[in-house]
Protein backbone atom coordinates (compact mmCIF):
# COMPACT_ATOMS: atom_id res chain seq x y z
CA UNK A 1 0.00 0.00 0.00
CA UNK A 2 0.97 3.62 -0.43
CA UNK A 3 1.53 5.78 2.63
CA UNK A 4 -1.42 4.96 4.87
CA UNK A 5 -1.90 6.71 8.15
CA UNK A 6 -4.48 8.97 9.73
CA UNK A 7 -4.27 12.71 9.29
CA UNK A 8 -7.44 14.62 10.04
CA UNK A 9 -9.15 15.93 6.91
CA UNK A 10 -8.53 19.62 6.35
CA UNK A 11 -11.95 20.97 7.21
CA UNK A 12 -12.30 18.57 10.11
CA UNK A 13 -9.31 20.27 11.71
CA UNK A 14 -11.70 23.02 12.77
CA UNK A 15 -13.09 20.68 15.40
CA UNK A 16 -9.69 19.57 16.68
CA UNK A 17 -8.63 22.83 18.34
CA UNK A 18 -8.04 22.78 22.06
CA UNK A 19 -6.57 25.02 24.68
CA UNK A 20 -7.46 27.96 26.89
CA UNK A 21 -10.43 30.20 26.18
CA UNK A 22 -9.65 33.73 25.03
CA UNK A 23 -12.46 36.23 25.74
CA UNK A 24 -13.84 37.73 22.57
CA UNK A 25 -14.47 41.42 21.96
CA UNK A 26 -18.03 42.39 22.83
CA UNK A 27 -18.59 43.96 19.41
CA UNK A 28 -19.17 40.48 17.94
CA UNK A 29 -19.34 40.52 14.13
CA UNK A 30 -18.30 44.21 14.06
CA UNK A 31 -14.85 43.20 15.35
CA UNK A 32 -12.10 44.37 13.02
CA UNK A 33 -9.76 41.76 11.56
CA UNK A 34 -6.39 42.67 10.08
CA UNK A 35 -5.22 40.21 7.41
CA UNK A 36 -1.48 40.59 7.00
CA UNK A 37 -0.48 39.52 3.49
CA UNK A 38 -2.47 39.38 0.27
CA UNK A 39 -1.49 36.00 -1.14
CA UNK A 40 -3.67 32.92 -1.50
CA UNK A 41 -4.12 32.39 2.25
CA UNK A 42 -4.94 36.05 2.90
CA UNK A 43 -7.47 36.44 0.10
CA UNK A 44 -9.22 33.15 0.86
CA UNK A 45 -9.34 34.10 4.54
CA UNK A 46 -10.97 37.40 3.60
CA UNK A 47 -13.49 35.60 1.41
CA UNK A 48 -14.27 33.19 4.25
CA UNK A 49 -14.89 36.04 6.70
CA UNK A 50 -17.13 37.73 4.13
CA UNK A 51 -19.12 34.52 3.65
CA UNK A 52 -19.57 34.40 7.42
CA UNK A 53 -21.02 37.90 7.52
CA UNK A 54 -17.83 39.57 8.71
CA UNK A 55 -16.76 42.43 6.44
CA UNK A 56 -14.90 44.62 8.90
CA UNK A 57 -11.48 43.43 7.75
CA UNK A 58 -8.46 44.98 6.10
CA UNK A 59 -5.91 43.15 3.94
CA UNK A 60 -2.48 44.76 4.34
CA UNK A 61 -0.13 43.86 1.48
CA UNK A 62 3.44 45.05 0.91
CA UNK A 63 3.31 44.71 -2.87
CA UNK A 64 1.24 46.86 -5.21
CA UNK A 65 -1.06 43.96 -6.06
CA UNK A 66 -2.57 40.83 -4.56
CA UNK A 67 -1.05 37.45 -5.29
CA UNK A 68 1.82 36.84 -2.87
CA UNK A 69 4.29 34.34 -4.32
CA UNK A 70 2.16 34.04 -7.46
CA UNK A 71 4.43 36.59 -9.05
CA UNK A 72 4.43 37.13 -12.80
CA UNK A 73 6.76 39.25 -14.91
CA UNK A 74 6.88 40.55 -18.48
CA UNK A 75 9.96 39.04 -20.10
CA UNK A 76 10.84 39.42 -23.79
CA UNK A 77 7.22 40.26 -24.56
CA UNK A 78 5.70 37.30 -22.67
CA UNK A 79 4.19 36.97 -19.22
CA UNK A 80 6.22 34.40 -17.28
CA UNK A 81 5.95 33.16 -13.71
CA UNK A 82 8.82 33.85 -11.35
CA UNK A 83 7.14 31.97 -8.52
CA UNK A 84 4.23 29.53 -8.39
CA UNK A 85 3.66 28.09 -11.87
CA UNK A 86 1.79 24.80 -11.58
CA UNK A 87 -1.56 23.44 -10.48
CA UNK A 88 -0.32 20.27 -8.80
CA UNK A 89 -3.03 17.63 -8.82
CA UNK A 90 -6.40 18.47 -10.39
CA UNK A 91 -9.34 16.06 -9.97
CA UNK A 92 -10.08 12.43 -10.72
CA UNK A 93 -13.67 11.76 -11.77
CA UNK A 94 -15.99 13.08 -9.08
CA UNK A 95 -13.32 12.83 -6.40
CA UNK A 96 -11.88 15.74 -4.40
CA UNK A 97 -10.80 18.67 -6.53
CA UNK A 98 -7.76 20.84 -5.99
CA UNK A 99 -9.27 24.25 -5.16
CA UNK A 100 -6.58 25.99 -7.22
CA UNK A 101 -7.74 23.93 -10.19
CA UNK A 102 -11.33 24.99 -9.50
CA UNK A 103 -10.35 28.66 -9.36
CA UNK A 104 -8.43 28.32 -12.63
CA UNK A 105 -11.49 26.82 -14.32
CA UNK A 106 -13.81 29.43 -12.83
CA UNK A 107 -11.70 32.35 -14.05
CA UNK A 108 -10.60 30.77 -17.36
CA UNK A 109 -6.89 30.83 -16.49
CA UNK A 110 -4.96 29.22 -19.34
CA UNK A 111 -2.87 26.19 -18.42
CA UNK A 112 -1.26 23.30 -20.25
CA UNK A 113 -0.57 19.80 -19.01
CA UNK A 114 3.10 18.99 -18.43
CA UNK A 115 4.60 15.62 -19.30
CA UNK A 116 7.45 15.38 -16.80
CA UNK A 117 8.39 11.78 -17.55
CA UNK A 118 7.40 11.15 -21.15
CA UNK A 119 8.79 14.30 -22.77
CA UNK A 120 12.40 14.44 -21.62
CA UNK A 121 15.81 14.58 -23.29
CA UNK A 122 18.91 13.68 -21.28
CA UNK A 123 22.36 15.30 -21.38
CA UNK A 124 25.65 15.24 -19.54
CA UNK A 125 29.01 17.02 -19.92
CA UNK A 126 29.61 15.25 -23.25
CA UNK A 127 26.35 16.38 -24.85
CA UNK A 128 23.12 14.51 -25.49
CA UNK A 129 23.29 11.03 -23.96
CA UNK A 130 20.43 8.61 -23.51
CA UNK A 131 20.26 7.50 -19.87
CA UNK A 132 16.47 7.24 -19.71
CA UNK A 133 16.84 3.73 -18.28
CA UNK A 134 18.61 5.26 -15.26
CA UNK A 135 15.97 7.97 -15.10
CA UNK A 136 13.14 5.42 -15.13
CA UNK A 137 14.85 3.56 -12.30
CA UNK A 138 14.80 6.81 -10.32
CA UNK A 139 11.04 7.10 -10.88
CA UNK A 140 10.61 3.63 -9.39
CA UNK A 141 12.94 4.49 -6.49
CA UNK A 142 10.90 7.55 -5.61
CA UNK A 143 7.67 5.53 -5.68
CA UNK A 144 9.26 2.98 -3.37
CA UNK A 145 10.31 5.82 -1.05
CA UNK A 146 6.72 6.98 -0.64
CA UNK A 147 5.42 3.45 -0.16
CA UNK A 148 7.88 2.39 2.54
CA UNK A 149 7.36 5.62 4.50
CA UNK A 150 3.89 4.34 5.31
CA UNK A 151 5.33 1.26 7.00
CA UNK A 152 7.32 3.50 9.34
CA UNK A 153 4.22 5.40 10.40
CA UNK A 154 2.06 2.31 10.78
CA UNK A 155 4.80 0.72 12.85
CA UNK A 156 5.36 3.90 14.92
CA UNK A 157 8.98 4.03 13.77
CA UNK A 158 11.06 7.18 14.08
CA UNK A 159 11.31 9.51 11.10
CA UNK A 160 14.53 9.51 9.09
CA UNK A 161 15.90 11.53 6.20
CA UNK A 162 14.68 10.76 2.71
CA UNK A 163 18.29 9.95 1.83
CA UNK A 164 18.20 7.18 4.44
CA UNK A 165 14.89 6.00 3.01
CA UNK A 166 16.38 5.82 -0.46
CA UNK A 167 19.39 3.88 0.82
CA UNK A 168 17.30 1.40 2.79
CA UNK A 169 15.37 0.74 -0.43
CA UNK A 170 18.63 0.10 -2.30
CA UNK A 171 18.84 3.44 -4.14
CA UNK A 172 22.31 4.91 -3.65
CA UNK A 173 23.10 7.24 -6.57
CA UNK A 174 26.80 7.48 -7.25
CA UNK A 175 27.44 8.71 -10.78
CA UNK A 176 26.28 11.90 -12.44
CA UNK A 177 23.39 10.26 -14.32
CA UNK A 178 21.99 8.70 -11.16
CA UNK A 179 22.39 11.88 -9.12
CA UNK A 180 20.69 14.05 -11.74
CA UNK A 181 17.83 11.58 -12.06
CA UNK A 182 17.28 11.55 -8.29
CA UNK A 183 17.41 15.37 -8.30
CA UNK A 184 14.66 15.49 -10.92
CA UNK A 185 12.39 13.30 -8.79
CA UNK A 186 13.15 14.83 -5.42
CA UNK A 187 14.99 18.16 -5.18
CA UNK A 188 13.02 19.67 -8.03
CA UNK A 189 9.83 19.06 -6.03
CA UNK A 190 10.89 19.88 -2.46
CA UNK A 191 13.64 22.43 -3.29
CA UNK A 192 15.87 20.61 -0.80
CA UNK A 193 18.09 17.54 -0.94
CA UNK A 194 16.95 14.14 0.37
CA UNK A 195 19.31 14.39 3.33
CA UNK A 196 17.63 17.67 4.34
CA UNK A 197 14.08 16.36 4.11
CA UNK A 198 11.78 14.18 6.21
CA UNK A 199 11.15 10.74 4.73
CA UNK A 200 7.66 10.52 6.22
CA UNK A 201 6.42 14.07 5.61
CA UNK A 202 7.76 14.29 2.06
CA UNK A 203 5.85 11.12 1.27
CA UNK A 204 2.52 12.28 2.66
CA UNK A 205 2.91 15.65 0.92
CA UNK A 206 3.23 13.76 -2.36
CA UNK A 207 0.51 11.20 -1.69
CA UNK A 208 -2.16 13.54 -0.32
CA UNK A 209 -1.79 15.66 -3.45
CA UNK A 210 -1.19 13.13 -6.23
CA UNK A 211 -2.25 9.68 -5.02
CA UNK A 212 -5.98 9.18 -5.45
CA UNK A 213 -5.90 6.10 -3.20
CA UNK A 214 -4.70 8.33 -0.36
CA UNK A 215 -7.33 11.02 -0.96
CA UNK A 216 -5.18 12.96 -3.43
CA UNK A 217 -6.51 14.90 -6.39
CA UNK A 218 -4.77 13.35 -9.42
CA UNK A 219 -1.33 12.78 -10.92
CA UNK A 220 -1.70 15.78 -13.24
CA UNK A 221 0.44 18.92 -13.25
CA UNK A 222 -0.88 21.92 -15.19
CA UNK A 223 1.56 24.67 -16.19
CA UNK A 224 0.15 28.22 -16.16
CA UNK A 225 0.76 30.21 -19.35
CA UNK A 226 -2.04 32.77 -19.03
CA UNK A 227 -0.81 36.16 -20.21
CA UNK A 228 -2.71 37.86 -17.37
CA UNK A 229 -0.43 35.91 -15.05
CA UNK A 230 -1.18 32.90 -12.87
CA UNK A 231 -2.11 35.42 -10.14
CA UNK A 232 -5.23 36.26 -12.17
CA UNK A 233 -7.11 33.40 -10.53
CA UNK A 234 -6.82 34.92 -7.04
CA UNK A 235 -7.09 38.54 -8.16
CA UNK A 236 -10.30 37.85 -10.09
CA UNK A 237 -11.66 35.90 -7.12
CA UNK A 238 -10.90 38.87 -4.87
CA UNK A 239 -12.73 41.26 -7.19
CA UNK A 240 -15.97 39.37 -6.58
CA UNK A 241 -16.24 40.36 -2.92
CA UNK A 242 -13.54 42.89 -1.95
CA UNK A 243 -14.19 46.61 -1.71
CA UNK A 244 -11.38 49.10 -2.22
CA UNK A 245 -11.46 50.19 1.42
CA UNK A 246 -10.80 46.58 2.50
CA UNK A 247 -7.34 46.47 0.89
CA UNK A 248 -4.22 48.46 1.71
CA UNK A 249 -1.47 47.91 -0.88
CA UNK A 250 2.19 48.99 -0.93
CA UNK A 251 2.26 48.85 2.86
CA UNK A 252 4.93 46.86 4.68
CA UNK A 253 4.37 45.73 8.26
CA UNK A 254 7.29 46.33 10.60
CA UNK A 255 5.90 45.59 14.08
CA UNK A 256 3.00 43.47 15.34
CA UNK A 257 1.85 44.14 18.92
CA UNK A 258 -0.66 41.65 20.29
CA UNK A 259 -2.51 40.89 23.50
CA UNK A 260 -5.72 39.33 24.76
CA UNK A 261 -7.47 42.59 23.93
CA UNK A 262 -6.44 43.12 20.32
CA UNK A 263 -3.65 43.62 17.80
CA UNK A 264 -1.81 46.70 16.59
CA UNK A 265 0.47 46.76 13.54
CA UNK A 266 2.99 49.45 12.73
CA UNK A 267 4.11 50.02 9.15
CA UNK A 268 7.64 50.83 8.00
CA UNK A 269 6.45 54.38 7.37
CA UNK A 270 5.31 54.76 10.97
CA UNK A 271 1.55 54.42 10.46
CA UNK A 272 -0.26 52.37 13.10
CA UNK A 273 -3.39 50.31 12.44
CA UNK A 274 -5.44 48.62 15.16
CA UNK A 275 -7.65 45.55 15.03
CA UNK A 276 -9.50 43.24 17.37
CA UNK A 277 -7.88 40.22 15.70
CA UNK A 278 -5.12 39.66 13.15
CA UNK A 279 -4.23 36.84 10.78
CA UNK A 280 -0.54 36.72 9.83
CA UNK A 281 0.02 35.03 6.46
CA UNK A 282 3.66 36.03 6.04
CA UNK A 283 5.98 33.38 4.66
CA UNK A 284 7.87 31.12 7.02
CA UNK A 285 11.08 32.75 5.78
CA UNK A 286 9.93 36.22 6.87
CA UNK A 287 9.05 34.89 10.33
CA UNK A 288 12.45 33.19 10.58
CA UNK A 289 14.43 36.22 9.50
CA UNK A 290 13.02 38.68 12.06
CA UNK A 291 11.92 41.03 9.29
CA UNK A 292 8.86 41.66 11.44
CA UNK A 293 9.13 42.41 15.16
CA UNK A 294 6.56 40.92 17.52
CA UNK A 295 5.68 42.69 20.77
CA UNK A 296 5.84 40.90 23.11
CA UNK A 297 8.23 38.36 21.60
CA UNK A 298 6.51 35.21 20.45
CA UNK A 299 6.55 32.39 23.02
CA UNK A 300 9.54 30.06 23.08
CA UNK A 301 7.51 27.11 21.77
CA UNK A 302 6.36 29.24 18.81
CA UNK A 303 9.86 30.43 17.98
CA UNK A 304 11.24 26.90 18.17
CA UNK A 305 8.61 25.76 15.69
CA UNK A 306 9.26 28.66 13.32
CA UNK A 307 13.01 28.10 13.32
CA UNK A 308 12.73 24.29 13.09
CA UNK A 309 10.92 24.12 9.73
CA UNK A 310 12.84 24.93 6.55
CA UNK A 311 12.16 27.71 4.07
CA UNK A 312 13.48 26.34 0.79
CA UNK A 313 14.42 28.33 -2.30
CA UNK A 314 13.46 27.38 -5.87
CA UNK A 315 14.92 29.50 -8.67
CA UNK A 316 13.94 29.67 -12.33
CA UNK A 317 16.52 31.22 -14.68
CA UNK A 318 15.03 32.57 -17.91
CA UNK A 319 16.84 33.16 -21.21
CA UNK A 320 15.65 34.59 -24.50
CA UNK A 321 17.58 33.62 -27.65
CA UNK A 322 17.19 34.90 -31.21
CA UNK A 323 15.96 31.45 -32.20
CA UNK A 324 15.51 27.97 -30.79
CA UNK A 325 18.49 25.58 -31.03
CA UNK A 326 17.59 23.09 -28.29
CA UNK A 327 15.61 19.92 -27.59
CA UNK A 328 12.07 19.40 -28.94
CA UNK A 329 10.80 17.73 -25.77
CA UNK A 330 9.21 19.72 -22.96
CA UNK A 331 12.09 19.07 -20.57
CA UNK A 332 15.77 18.27 -20.51
CA UNK A 333 17.91 16.86 -17.72
CA UNK A 334 21.60 17.79 -17.49
CA UNK A 335 23.90 15.53 -15.42
CA UNK A 336 26.95 17.27 -14.03
CA UNK A 337 29.57 15.72 -11.73
CA UNK A 338 28.58 18.40 -9.20
CA UNK A 339 25.04 17.57 -8.14
CA UNK A 340 22.56 20.41 -8.60
CA UNK A 341 24.45 22.28 -11.34
CA UNK A 342 21.66 23.71 -13.54
CA UNK A 343 20.08 20.26 -13.96
CA UNK A 344 16.48 20.89 -15.08
CA UNK A 345 15.57 22.73 -18.28
CA UNK A 346 12.15 23.51 -19.71
CA UNK A 347 11.49 24.78 -23.21
CA UNK A 348 8.86 27.49 -23.56
CA UNK A 349 9.49 27.57 -27.30
CA UNK A 350 7.31 24.50 -27.67
CA UNK A 351 4.02 23.93 -29.54
CA UNK A 352 2.10 23.66 -26.25
CA UNK A 353 3.49 26.82 -24.67
CA UNK A 354 5.02 29.81 -26.53
CA UNK A 355 6.08 28.52 -29.97
CA UNK A 356 8.55 30.77 -31.76
CA UNK A 357 9.34 32.65 -28.56
CA UNK A 358 13.02 31.66 -28.23
CA UNK A 359 12.42 31.20 -24.47
CA UNK A 360 13.92 28.55 -22.24
CA UNK A 361 14.53 28.35 -18.51
CA UNK A 362 16.66 26.32 -16.13
CA UNK A 363 15.84 25.56 -12.50
CA UNK A 364 18.11 25.30 -9.47
CA UNK A 365 17.10 24.73 -5.85
CA UNK A 366 18.26 24.78 -2.25
CA UNK A 367 21.91 25.52 -1.60
CA UNK A 368 22.57 26.18 -5.28
CA UNK A 369 19.85 28.83 -5.30
CA UNK A 370 21.49 30.53 -2.34
CA UNK A 371 24.85 30.30 -4.08
CA UNK A 372 23.74 32.04 -7.27
CA UNK A 373 21.88 34.76 -5.37
CA UNK A 374 25.30 35.87 -4.13
CA UNK A 375 26.61 36.14 -7.71
CA UNK A 376 26.02 38.87 -10.26
CA UNK A 377 23.60 38.33 -13.12
CA UNK A 378 26.56 38.28 -15.52
CA UNK A 379 28.28 35.54 -13.53
CA UNK A 380 25.17 33.38 -13.44
CA UNK A 381 24.52 33.94 -17.13
CA UNK A 382 28.08 32.88 -17.87
CA UNK A 383 27.67 29.64 -15.91
CA UNK A 384 24.36 28.85 -17.58
CA UNK A 385 25.84 29.39 -21.04
CA UNK A 386 28.77 27.11 -20.15
CA UNK A 387 26.28 24.35 -19.30
CA UNK A 388 24.41 24.88 -22.54
CA UNK A 389 27.71 24.66 -24.42
CA UNK A 390 28.40 21.29 -22.77
CA UNK A 391 24.92 20.12 -23.70
CA UNK A 392 25.51 21.22 -27.31
CA UNK A 393 29.26 20.90 -27.94
CA UNK A 394 28.97 21.03 -31.73
CA UNK A 395 27.38 24.45 -32.02
CA UNK A 396 28.32 27.91 -30.84
CA UNK A 397 25.83 29.00 -28.21
CA UNK A 398 24.66 32.52 -29.04
CA UNK A 399 24.40 35.30 -26.49
CA UNK A 400 20.89 35.60 -25.05
CA UNK A 401 19.04 38.81 -25.81
CA UNK A 402 17.33 38.76 -22.39
CA UNK A 403 18.24 37.12 -19.09
CA UNK A 404 16.42 37.07 -15.75
CA UNK A 405 16.19 35.24 -12.47
CA UNK A 406 14.57 36.21 -9.14
CA UNK A 407 16.37 36.29 -5.82
CA UNK A 408 13.68 34.84 -3.57
CA UNK A 409 15.84 34.28 -0.51
CA UNK A 410 17.27 37.79 -0.55
CA UNK A 411 13.86 39.42 -0.92
CA UNK A 412 12.67 40.66 2.51
CA UNK A 413 9.05 40.05 1.51
CA UNK A 414 9.63 36.30 1.09
CA UNK A 415 13.06 35.02 2.27
CA UNK A 416 12.61 31.91 0.17
CA UNK A 417 10.11 30.16 -2.06
CA UNK A 418 8.15 27.67 0.05
CA UNK A 419 8.44 25.52 3.17
CA UNK A 420 9.91 22.05 3.51
CA UNK A 421 9.65 19.59 6.39
CA UNK A 422 13.03 18.48 7.82
CA UNK A 423 13.41 15.12 9.61
CA UNK A 424 13.84 16.77 13.03
CA UNK A 425 10.50 18.59 12.78
CA UNK A 426 7.83 16.81 14.86
CA UNK A 427 4.06 17.00 14.45
CA UNK A 428 3.94 18.92 17.73
CA UNK A 429 6.29 21.49 16.22
CA UNK A 430 3.80 21.90 13.41
CA UNK A 431 0.93 22.34 15.87
CA UNK A 432 2.95 25.09 17.52
CA UNK A 433 3.74 26.72 14.19
CA UNK A 434 0.04 26.81 13.39
CA UNK A 435 -1.25 27.85 16.81
CA UNK A 436 -2.54 31.31 17.60
CA UNK A 437 -1.11 33.57 20.31
CA UNK A 438 -3.90 35.54 21.99
CA UNK A 439 -5.74 37.31 19.15
CA UNK A 440 -2.97 36.79 16.61
CA UNK A 441 -3.50 33.86 14.23
CA UNK A 442 -1.24 32.35 11.56
CA UNK A 443 -1.98 30.77 8.17
CA UNK A 444 -0.12 29.91 4.97
CA UNK A 445 1.26 26.97 3.05
CA UNK A 446 3.76 26.28 5.85
CA UNK A 447 0.96 25.83 8.42
CA UNK A 448 -0.71 23.14 6.29
CA UNK A 449 0.14 19.71 7.66
CA UNK A 450 -0.97 17.77 4.60
CA UNK A 451 -0.05 20.23 1.85
CA UNK A 452 2.95 22.25 3.09
CA UNK A 453 4.79 23.84 0.17
CA UNK A 454 1.75 23.78 -2.12
CA UNK A 455 -0.57 26.56 -3.26
CA UNK A 456 -3.56 24.47 -2.23
CA UNK A 457 -2.03 24.23 1.24
CA UNK A 458 -2.22 28.04 1.52
CA UNK A 459 -5.80 27.94 0.22
CA UNK A 460 -7.00 25.38 2.77
CA UNK A 461 -5.26 27.15 5.67
CA UNK A 462 -6.79 30.51 4.75
CA UNK A 463 -10.19 28.81 4.69
CA UNK A 464 -9.78 26.77 7.89
CA UNK A 465 -8.18 29.41 10.12
CA UNK A 466 -10.57 32.16 9.00
CA UNK A 467 -13.48 29.83 9.77
CA UNK A 468 -12.08 29.34 13.28
CA UNK A 469 -11.71 33.10 13.67
CA UNK A 470 -15.27 33.72 12.45
CA UNK A 471 -16.66 31.25 14.98
CA UNK A 472 -14.57 32.96 17.64
CA UNK A 473 -15.86 36.41 16.73
CA UNK A 474 -19.50 35.30 16.67
CA UNK A 475 -19.44 33.12 19.81
CA UNK A 476 -19.05 33.75 23.52
CA UNK A 477 -15.38 32.83 23.55
CA UNK A 478 -12.47 31.63 21.49
CA UNK A 479 -10.90 28.22 21.88
CA UNK A 480 -7.18 28.50 21.18
CA UNK A 481 -5.57 26.27 18.57
CA UNK A 482 -3.63 23.54 20.30
CA UNK A 483 0.04 23.82 21.16
CA UNK A 484 2.53 22.16 23.49
CA UNK A 485 4.98 24.09 25.65
CA UNK A 486 7.84 21.64 25.03
CA UNK A 487 8.34 19.10 22.26
CA UNK A 488 9.99 16.03 23.75
CA UNK A 489 11.56 12.84 22.42
CA UNK A 490 9.70 9.59 23.02
CA UNK A 491 12.93 8.26 24.52
CA UNK A 492 15.73 10.36 26.02
CA UNK A 493 19.19 10.33 24.51
CA UNK A 494 21.58 8.09 26.47
CA UNK A 495 25.04 9.56 26.84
Amino acid sequence: MMLAFVLTASLALIASVSGSVVPRNNRSSSSRVLILGGGIAGVIAARTLHENGIDNFLIIEARDELGGRMKSHTFAGYTIELGANWIQGTQTGTGPANPIFELALKHNVTTESNNFVGSLTTFDVTGEVDYLDVFNDSVDAYTALTVTAGARVNGSLVDLTSKTGYALNGARPRDAHEMASEYYQFDWEYAQKPDQTSWIASSWANNFTYNVDQGGFSEDDFFAIDQRGFKALIQLEAQEFLKSEQVLLSSTVKTISYSGGGVQVTMTGGETIEGDYALCTFSLGVLQDDDVTFKPSLPAYKMEAIQSMTMATYTKIFLKFPEKFWFDTEFALYADPTRGTYPVWQSLDHPDFFPGSGLIFATVTGDWSLRIEALSDDQVQGEVLEVLQKMYPNITIPEPTDFLFPRWNSDPLYRGSYSNWPPSFFSQHHDNLRSNVDRLYFAGEATSQKYFGFLHGAYFEGLIVATIMAECIKSDGCVALQHVEEVRNAFPYEI
